[in-house]
């Protein structure tokens, strides 16, 4: 049987402001990257996600971003490889010990917006996030765009990582996300995103937004928790990979 895991970016609500349905997607999914305060999310809210995702056995990843409140961690910032290796230290640090209250562990790391673009597609800014995961516990995976830079560093450096695709987001004919500033970058049709994950988990294979045929590795599928779909795709790819006999199950 094939399997995959079902990932979503939760835990991003931020003091008065509510973003995303988390509780009604968490029993859905296999892993949850939980906001670390920086881009989005709160002392609070990371605190409320840990739980809930444990109550449900997901397994629970940090997932790092710009400290850049106003722009969601989605503009890139000029940063140097050292400061990228310290704010993923930091906010490890932070999540990790709301996992420890809670008895649970943390098991994957993936990067936020645009540290994950830019992590993706910068050799350097790659290294430094890799290494960072590293040293604070080199028995997470990071959760990285397929064929990306930030592959490519987990297989220079040793470090253990999961091939991620997106239900939710097209594609450039070099493999790189559209960016979100580009019509047709995002995908809101519900069964225009299962097509495309059900393709790239059967075929290895996403069709570009100019319409080429790439090879990829689906190990596994991100929905955005802030989308206005979210529920709907994830509901919708569960019950179409379960038509077509794929497995969804958590990173291990």
């Amino acid at each position: 049987m094939m399997q995959v895991d079902l990932n979503c970016d939760l835990g991003e609500s931020f003091g008065n402001y509510k973003l995303g349905d988390d509780e009604t997607i968490l029993p859905l999914i296999t892993s949850a990257n939980v906001a670390c305060g920086f881009h989005a999310g709160d002392q609070h809210v990371m605190n409320q996600t840990v739980e809930i995702a444990k109550q449900h056995n997901i397994h629970i990843g940090a997932h790092p971003g710009f400290q850049d409140l106003i722009g969601f961690g989605r503009r890139n910032i000029d940063v140097t490889p050292q400061e990228v290796y310290d704010l993923i230290i930091y906010q490890l640090g932070a999540l990790s010990a709301f996992c420890k209250i809670h008895d649970t562990k943390l098991y994957h790391v993936k990067p936020h917006g645009a540290l994950y673009q830019m992590g993706a597609k910068d050799s350097k800014i790659a290294d430094a996030i890799v290494k960072a995961i590293k040293d604070f516990d080199d028995q997470l995976f990071l959760v990285g765009l397929s064929n990306s830079e930030l592959i490519k560093s987990c297989k220079r450096l040793d470090l253990k990582y999961k091939s991620e695709v997106f239900a939710d987001r097209a594609y450039e004919d070099d493999g790189q996300l559209v960016s979100r500033k580009k019509d047709g970058a995002l995908i809101t049709d519900t069964q225009q995103a299962v097509n495309q994950v059900l393709k790239m988990v059967k075929e290895s294979k996403v069709t570009s937004i100019n319409g080429k045929e790439i090879d990829i590795e689906a190990d596994t599928i991100c929905v955005h928790g802030d989308g206005e779909h979210a529920l709907n795709f994830v509901k919708e790819i569960i019950k179409q990979f379960k038509s077509e006999g794929i497995e969804i199950k958590a990173l291990n």
